[in-house]
């Protein structure tokens, strides 16, 4: 029976916590898993109950931190090793990059026969300086070479990889979208719109639209709240838009949110992070994301599996999830007089709104759930095992 290390970075809320969790719970008798990771930084949501409502229980490594730290990463590196040491696993497969960093390492230098990694995201545009932005290619150019394959989440990913970042070449990486426990979007959505509107005092003709992430600078809150301030000069009163998640720009967009409330009046709520997003989202009528940067944004596939329509920036794999015209609309980042154009249409057209919304659905249920993410990685395993062996 092969062992499979699987090493994340945090258990905060996002991709990685649900990839991973599905990837230790789901995979086939054939595979033993053990799943370890570190805690969220301050600010960030606790997403220790996702493994647990699965009935995985991973082991904690608290020194394994986002940031770097030569006292903090030295130490979550041997206990890594101590653990591949003990484990014995025939497959290491890290999350994410700092995860990536460390626990390559480690199992390069523990002779782990298979040592894969899945880019959930990058940080070669719009987190750093350049030189740093260097310095991260670099190294990930050099971890590469230690890996048996690299996991892109989409094409568009798989692209910048290989042919911008020049990372590694495109025959070492194999394209795996994520996938989510994506039927529980579909239950009660009646009852669970009831609720939330209920609960936050939206009315029938009313318009919540939403947007969905840590508040942190990546995600561009200024953009949205541009957005939001452009459409309310423009009479469109209508709407309420919430803010969810947490994170170190709270007070910052705490004091922006308030000064547009106070010239419009309340139509801006910041809620924290939402455990059941599913019974949220069955509430709103429109998702935003307004990013610099991205992966596969996990909100936007909740979004479309919950039957609401959807607009972002063109960033990351977001053309891969979501159909232009079809389930929402993408608009090229920074373009603030499009993107308030684009929201303003769906906010004023309920009929517009009901055609996304049927579509969403059927887009997301087959391409991006976890049964076909298990099997697409079981598969994964396999050859490179038997490619090992040979």
């Amino acid at each position: 029976m092969p062992k499979v290390l699987r090493i994340i970075n945090r258990f905060n809320i996002g991709g990685p916590t649900y990839n991973a969790t599905f990837l230790t719970r789901f995979l086939s008798n054939e595979f033993e898993t053990l799943l370890i990771g570190g805690l969220p930084e301050e600010g960030e949501s606790d997403s220790l109950h996702i493994p647990e409502e699965y009935g995985v229980n991973p082991t904690i490594i608290k020194e394994l931190k986002r940031k770097p730290n030569f006292i903090s990463d030295r130490e979550a590196y041997r206990k890594i090793k101590e653990i591949i040491l003990e484990f014995k696993p025939d497959i290491v497969h890290t999350h994410a990059s700092k995860a990536g960093a460390l626990g390559r390492r480690a199992a390069y230098a523990c002779n782990v026969p298979v040592i894969v990694h899945t880019f959930h995201g990058h940080v070669f545009h719009s987190y750093f300086s350049p030189l740093k932005t260097r310095l991260y290619k670099h190294i990930e150019q050099r971890l590469a070479k230690k890996s048996t394959a690299i996991i892109a989440i989409s094409e568009i990913q798989k692209n910048e990889l290989s042919n911008i970042h020049k990372i590694c070449s495109k025959d070492k990486i194999e394209t795996i979208p994520l996938g989510f426990d994506l039927n529980k979007f579909q239950l009660n959505l009646s009852e669970n719109r009831f609720t939330i509107r209920n609960e936050y005092k939206i009315n029938d003709n009313e318009v919540a639209v939403a947007i969905i992430g840590r508040l942190t600078k990546i995600k561009n809150h200024t953009f949205f709240l541009d957005v939001v301030e452009k459409l309310l000069e423009s009479k469109i009163t209508n709407a309420k838009f919430f803010i969810v998640g947490d994170g170190e720009l709270k007070t910052e967009i705490e004091e922006r949110a308030g000064v547009i409330n106070s010239k419009f009046g309340e139509h801006i709520i910041l809620t924290s992070w939402i455990k059941d997003i599913a019974t949220f989202n069955a509430g709103m009528d429109i998702i935003c994301l307004t990013s610099d940067n991205e992966g596969t944004p996990v909100s936007l596939i909740e979004a479309q599996a919950s039957n609401v329509p959807v607009i972002s920036t063109n960033v990351g794999g977001v053309k891969d999830i979501v159909l232009e015209g079809k389930t929402g609309y993408i608009v090229e980042k920074g373009n603030l007089n499009e993107y308030a154009e684009k929201l303003g249409i769906l906010i004023k057209n309920k009929e517009l709104r009901l055609e996304f919304s049927n579509n969403g659905w059927g887009f997301v249920k087959d391409k991006f759930h976890y049964t076909r993410l298990v099997k697409d990685i079981e598969t994964l395993y396999m050859k490179l095992l038997k490619n090992k062996n040979a």
